[in-house]
């Protein structure tokens, strides 16, 4: 056999393929019969574009090739490109799927979010030790304060300063008398004989059961013009009795109220000591107090002590 062609039957010939291209055509190639003459093969060579997926392929009787869709060099329908169809496009390239974000490129892990909180970690540990630096530093201030050498005025007389609430307490503190320093007049005397009476040595004004009978306290170093409130000691025998009372010479509107509050055994003096109050308008500096009985008065009382507080009874 020499080189060149020469005709069919030749080794070009020989090749199974042949039948797909055009010169092999031209050379009368012809696809193969019967699976390459295996009995029962199947016939796996097709021509581009003839297989049909999703439908069922024709057979054909044993030992015969089943027939083909589609000539070669005829575009099968079913695998015609996008772009050969009637109004079809030209071919676009594959869209990658979108990543978070609305991308059309897909991203990777979110670095700046991480990178933010990162940065807020970091800043929130700096302003802790900034704090703590700081409430260290007022703290060691303190001390320092604190365990200072020079002693406070307390410290050294040990006892406490006067508080401004005592001081108040003592601007505030009104005048008291007992009987015997009362300006006594209309037959009251002095008398110790009845047992009970808080003045000092027990002495009361007796007497003072008959009209005119007046005993007179003169106040001085009020402080502050005002209304302050009298309290009387007074005893009685079991039934109630009531004086006249004078500030300055004016007579309030009522009497002072000398009632068996106690309630008393009628006849029985030592058992009936009680007090009573009233308030009265003081001038500033010095003012003078009257207990008498007039006209219309119930007088049978012993007088023991009084004094003064401010309006509230304090």
């Amino acid at each position: 056999m020499t080189p060149g062609n020469n005709g069919p039957g030749t080794p070009e010939d020989d090749d199974p393929f042949g039948y797909l291209y055009a010169d092999g055509q031209a050379r009368g190639a012809q696809p193969p019969s019967g699976g390459y003459g295996y009995p029962n093969s199947v016939s796996r060579v097709r021509t581009v574009g003839e297989r049909q997926y999703g439908q069922q392929q024709p057979t054909a009787p044993y030992g015969q090739v089943p027939p083909q869709q589609g000539a070669y060099g005829r575009p099968n329908p079913h695998y015609a490109a996008p772009e050969t169809l009637p109004g079809g496009g030209a071919p676009t390239a594959p869209q990658q799927p979108a990543g978070r974000g609305g991308s059309g490129r897909g991203r990777g892990p979110n670095t700046k979010g991480l990178l933010i909180g990162a940065v807020a970690v970091v800043a929130a540990v700096v302003i802790g030790i900034g704090v703590a630096m700081m409430n260290g530093s007022d703290d060691d201030k303190k001390d320092d304060t604190q365990a200072g050498p020079t002693p406070t005025q307390s410290q050294e007389t040990g006892s406490p300063t006067p508080s401004a609430s005592s001081s108040g307490d003592a601007e505030v503190e009104l005048p008291k008398i007992d009987a015997k320093a009362l300006r006594l007049a209309g037959g009251t005397t002095l008398a110790s004989d009845v047992k009970g009476a808080q003045a000092d040595g027990g002495v009361y004004v007796t007497g003072f059961n008959q009209v005119g009978a007046t005993v007179t306290w003169t106040v001085n170093d009020i402080k502050e013009a005002g209304t302050y409130r009298l309290y009387v000691h007074y005893g009685i025998p079991g039934v109630d009795a009531n004086a006249t009372l004078s500030v300055n010479g004016t007579p309030n509107s009522s009497p002072l109220n000398m009632k068996n509050f106690g309630g008393t055994p009628v006849g029985d003096w030592e058992k009936g000591w009680q007090e009573t109050w009233a308030n009265v308008n003081l001038t500033e500096g010095t003012n003078t107090i009257e207990l008498s009985c007039q006209q219309g008065n119930q007088c049978n009382a012993n007088l023991d002590q009084l004094w003064l507080t401010p309006k509230d009874g304090a």
